[in-house]
């Protein structure tokens, strides 16, 4: 046999195990409800979690998991918010209905194999930990604890030097108990005085690549580039050309630029030029933690060289925006005492990315005090639109009605207080969107993007409101282009969901059913795109499935699953195909 079919790649890594507590014994009483209680929790909670940390679900074994992360950081915060989602959703069960889980994450050297599972030592300590974890809690190894210090501050206790079962040296373990954890974020090291409070980004200039000096202005093309779409963000406070060029050729550590800058994230980047071709790579760091927040490498062809800027320039800003708005809404988790409408802000964009009814509605109060605290700043009215219309698409508030008024008037009131900002202008759009008032939302939508060319809510929301006016075709390259441009938006399932349908009512079904089956994997068990797959399946005679996907949606929850509501100004007959595709298909199903 070829020795390179054994071949296995190497690499330092935090591993994260996580077991679900008296698995054996629940299985015996209650079987059914306990393997669906597993897969609620590993898929609706520890997955998305591992997602938002950069990390990767390896596999789940019956009653258990194995994830891997690049930074133990990202783990121990995942670990965390696991932790803490699991034992919030466990009060909302009928009593014996939740789970515990315990968790144990190590640092050291796997071994990865080449269909992606993970073996060694370090790996098998990581379970031992898991092992000694008390229900509910996370263990540590002192690797991992080392890297905590000076970025994160949790009450670990130190519980000494213990002996692990199969681990030849005697292992330093730190716990962290159930009772230790909140739905909070953990805090962070405290940042130093010179930081601005709100977020604040320095480009740095990419790195010219090419060995050849002549091509030392496309890169810093690129560089400008980036900073103007950046400035158009009014949220965020991008340094200006001089300050970051005056790091040009410098060899500085991230760290250090950040802290003589006074910003909170860096981006850097390189270019590498070969004849019509050309590879530009660019990393957004977080300087406290000098952690990766987001990487990615575009290759293209040289055919006009400003518009190919415009547009890297375009894709780079519109990618790391959300992700910078999904760190600051961590970030204001981290403060709950501050009482700045900014903080409360950032504590509320916390509990909105979490998508879930609940988070929604502490979200929602959240932006109401904000707006208390400051009732002239934008902010809080663009995230209270943004909550309202969540609430009423998704069926999760007391009256849609309601909500939708109250989100309509509150992204007026964003415009009034700030005209220039696309949030405002987006914040008016997608209420008015799910109000089935398009008109209006078109014109709010392309008013954003005429401020921010890269904004990708600008472009998703345009294709939304195309959507619900009945042109499919028109909603589906400003839907694909937002979705390229943010291709890792907690509400990706969403905009899935909608290019889905704008497929389908334009004629095509196979996009349609491939789009949809994207929105599930985001969304597993999502009542309306599980809809879509029954009609798609139904259109191109795929019973089977059709079949699988109908008795998915009759076991699955109803919640965020009123078709009417996510499609309120789409042509009635739209959603009555949908329905009585799946009615179809089950009515057979039930007499044939």
């Amino acid at each position: 046999m070829d020795r390179q079919e054994h071949r296995v790649e190497r690499r330092l890594a935090a591993i994260l195990a996580a077991d679900v507590v008296g698995a054996s014994g629940r299985m015996e009483a209650d079987e059914a409800g306990t393997l669906s209680a597993i897969r609620t929790t590993m898929s609706e909670i520890i997955e998305p979690a591992a997602s938002r940390h950069r990390g990767r679900m390896v596999k789940t074994m019956g009653d258990g998991a194995l994830l891997e992360f690049a930074s133990p950081v990202e783990a121990v915060l995942c670990a965390v918010e696991a932790q803490a989602g699991v034992a919030e959703w466990a009060e909302h069960q009928p009593e014996g209905g939740g789970i515990q889980l315990r968790m144990g994450i190590n640092l050291g050297d796997i071994l990865i194999s080449a269909d992606g599972d993970i073996f060694g030592d370090s790996v098998n300590i990581a379970v031992r930990l898991e092992s000694i974890a008390d229900p509910g809690g996370i263990c540590i190894s002192g690797k991992v604890y080392d890297e905590l210090e000076g970025k994160l501050l949790l009450p670990f206790e130190d519980r000494g030097e213990q002996r692990l079962k199969n681990i030849a040296r005697p292992i330093r373990v730190y716990a962290l108990r159930s009772g230790d954890i909140s739905a909070r974020e953990p805090k962070a090291a405290r940042p130093s005085p010179n930081r601005t409070d709100k977020p604040s980004i320095a480009v740095l200039p990419f790195t010219n690549l090419s060995g050849d000096p002549e091509q030392e202005y496309f890169a810093d093309g690129i560089t400008d580039d980036i900073i103007t779409a950046l400035a158009k963000d009014r949220w965020l406070f991008v340094t200006a050309r001089s300050s970051s060029f005056a790091f040009k050729g410098k060899a500085i550590e991230t760290e250090q630029v950040a802290r003589r800058l006074g910003v909170r994230y860096i981006l850097s980047g390189s270019v590498r030029r070969s004849g019509s071709h050309v590879r530009i790579s660019a990393q957004l760091t977080e300087a406290e933690t000098g952690g990766s927040l987001w990487a990615e490498r575009y290759d293209r062809d040289v055919c006009d060289i400003l518009v190919l800027q415009d547009q890297v320039a375009e894709e780079v800003a519109g990618a790391i925006e959300p992700e910078l708005l999904k760190k600051e809404g961590q970030r204001g988790a981290e403060r709950p005492q501050s009482l700045s409408a900014w903080d409360l802000v950032r504590r509320g964009m916390w509990e909105f990315h979490k998508i879930r009814p609940e988070s929604h509605r502490r979200a929602r109060e959240l932006f109401l005090k904000a707006i208390e605290v400051e009732s002239n700043s934008a902010d809080g009215y663009i995230w209270l639109a943004r909550v309202e219309a969540g609430l009423a698409a998704y069926g999760w508030g007391n009256d849609p009605e309601v909500s939708l008024q109250s989100g309509m008037e509150a992204g007026l009131k964003a415009v009034e207080l700030d005209e220039k900002n696309p949030y405002s202008h987006y914040a008016v759009a997608v209420t008015h969107v799910f109000g089935g008032e398009c008109d209006t939302a078109i014109e709010a939508a392309r008013r954003a993007l005429s401020l921010s060319p890269s904004f990708a809510l600008g472009h998703l929301i345009l294709g939304a409101a195309c959507l619900h006016s009945g042109r499919p075709q028109d909603a589906i390259e400003p839907l694909e282009h937002g979705l390229r441009l943010s291709p890792f938006d907690p509400q990706n399932f969403t905009w899935l969901f909608l290019l889905s349908v704008a497929y389908i009512f334009s004629g095509n079904p196979e996009a349609g059913l491939s789009t949809a089956r994207r929105a599930l994997s985001l969304r597993p068990h999502w009542v309306p795109a599980l809809k879509i797959v029954v009609l798609c399946c139904t259109l191109l005679g795929d019973i089977p499935q059709a079949r699988s996907a109908a008795s998915q949606v009759r076991s699955a929850s109803a919640s965020g699953g009123d078709l009417a509501r996510l499609l309120p100004g789409s042509i009635p007959a739209w959603v009555n195909q949908i329905e009585q595709a799946v009615r179809e298909v089950l009515e057979n199903e039930q007499y044939g």
